[in-house]
């Protein structure tokens, strides 16, 4: 398990037990998880999605507090995965890493409240799984746009789809002008932590 370039963003690769019968390996260890950001992840809600090649999911995050905390890994195909610093007043705001999650590395993210996610599918019948800290609430959801020039992201398709509610989604600017994004200390004070944690 390695800390991202942004605080609060944890890569963690497990170790692949192979052989001609096939793989194992243990895929969720919230003690472990504990031991490193110094918080347990409790997991209140698991999502999956299935997405075609080319198809760009994000960059959705949620109101701080309570925010939303994610595990996510992929479990079939592979993806381009990227968490970008969406708290006003970070010293990494508006910076990005992207991280590839496949199904032969096995590799997952943790991802503290605050922080955007947002991947693109590198392969068709790509699924994800999320484990989350908190249950979906429509009304605290939102998504910045994951096309924006501001934030570069080197998406690795020519032409990215998105659905209507992401394609419509607002720019980084735009949403900060909105007073939309999560503050680094209300996120802070809400994990708990002092730059670890989820």
């Amino acid at each position: 398990m390695r800390p991202l370039a942004l605080e609060g963003a944890w890569e963690i690769v497990p170790e692949v037990h192979a052989d001609e019968r096939g793989a194992f390996l243990e895929c969720f260890r919230p003690d472990l998880l504990a031991e490193v950001t110094g918080r347990r992840f409790e997991v209140l809600q698991g999502s999956m999605s299935t997405s075609a090649r080319g198809v760009v999911r994000g960059i959705h995050f949620a109101d701080v507090p309570p925010g939303q905390a994610k595990f996510v890994t992929c479990v079939r195909g592979a993806v381009f995965d990227v968490v970008v610093d969406l708290r006003t007043g970070s010293p990494t705001f508006g910076r990005r890493q992207a991280v590839r999650l496949d199904d032969t590395r096995r590799t997952a993210l943790l991802i503290e409240e605050g922080l955007g996610h947002a991947f693109c599918a590198l392969t068709d019948d790509a699924q994800m799984l999320y484990l989350c800290s908190e249950t979906y609430a429509p009304q605290r959801e939102h998504v910045v746009q994951a096309l924006d020039p501001q934030l570069g992201i080197p998406w690795p398709v020519a032409a990215p789809a998105q659905s209507p509610r992401d394609a419509a989604a607002p720019h980084l600017a735009d949403a900060l002008a909105k007073g939309l994004l999560p503050s680094y200390e209300a996120a802070r004070k809400h994990s708990g932590n002092s730059g670890h944690g989820v």
